[in-house]
């Protein structure tokens, strides 16, 4: 039986093609698609200088109850994580309480994942930085999630900035912000994503030949694409 967790080869090639683009890119894939997924409000913590790209493991956060027993936050996601997840955390955008930080980091590092999302703060961004762990949050705070916060629940549908996301969903993410994909649209939005960054390119390399950035903006030459052509 084949490992719930592995990512298959369609899934791996898209992380790729990801990887190549930028956020702005799969924005406005998105945006011309009519479909969700670009997020606002989360930052990288640090200067990562590449596009992350990965499989959504997912795991949310809550209030600690007052008795019984509890699992620390993203603890067991990270242990059963492999190369090119990232985990996204729903902490329901609390920036009071941390639910990441440097133990975790070094974990995350050792199994390969590509990166972190927290919908909330974080901790320990200078040992994240240190160990290259890509990490996007609302805000960065000292304050311990021990006592406070417990993980509920991992590898269920959760909301990011409003947006639904699910296992097994992809991500992008750099300076720009946070942009999720839904599994079945994925295709789509990469396809036509790099058909939007080859046209911006091809903007880009006129204005520097020259040419007006008001002739450049509105000439036929450099259609829009539209959501009919990428179907």
């Amino acid at each position: 039986m084949a490992d719930p967790l592995d990512i298959p080869a369609t899934a791996a090639d898209a992380i790729t093609r990801l990887r190549a683009l930028d956020v702005c890119a799969v924005s406005d894939a998105l945006d011309t698609l009519g479909l969700p997924g670009a997020t606002v409000g989360l930052a990288p913590m640090w200067p990562f200088p590449s596009t992350v790209a990965g499989r959504v493991r997912t795991v949310k956060a809550g209030p600690r109850a007052a008795t019984g027993p509890t699992t620390h936050i993203a603890s067991p996601a990270v242990a059963s994580s492999r190369p090119d997840d990232v985990i996204v955390i729903d902490n329901h955008g609390r920036t009071d309480v941390s639910c990441w930080g440097g133990l975790l980091a070094e974990a995350a590092v050792a199994a390969g994942i590509a990166g972190v999302v927290v919908d909330g703060a974080c901790r320990d961004v200078p040992e994240c930085a240190g160990l290259d762990l890509p990490l996007f949050a609302r805000a960065a705070v000292p304050v311990s999630a021990r006592g406070r916060i417990v993980q509920e629940e991992m590898d269920v549908p959760v909301q990011i900035r409003g947006v639904r996301v699910c296992p097994g969903d992809l991500v992008v993410a750099d300076r720009n912000g946070v942009a999720f994909i839904a599994a079945e649209h994925v295709e789509r939005v990469i396809a036509l994503a790099e058909r939007i960054a080859v046209r911006e390119a091809a903007m880009a390399e006129a204005v520097r030949a020259g040419r007006s950035i008001v002739d450049v903006m509105h000439d036929s030459q450099f259609p829009t694409v539209t959501a009919e052509e990428a179907l």
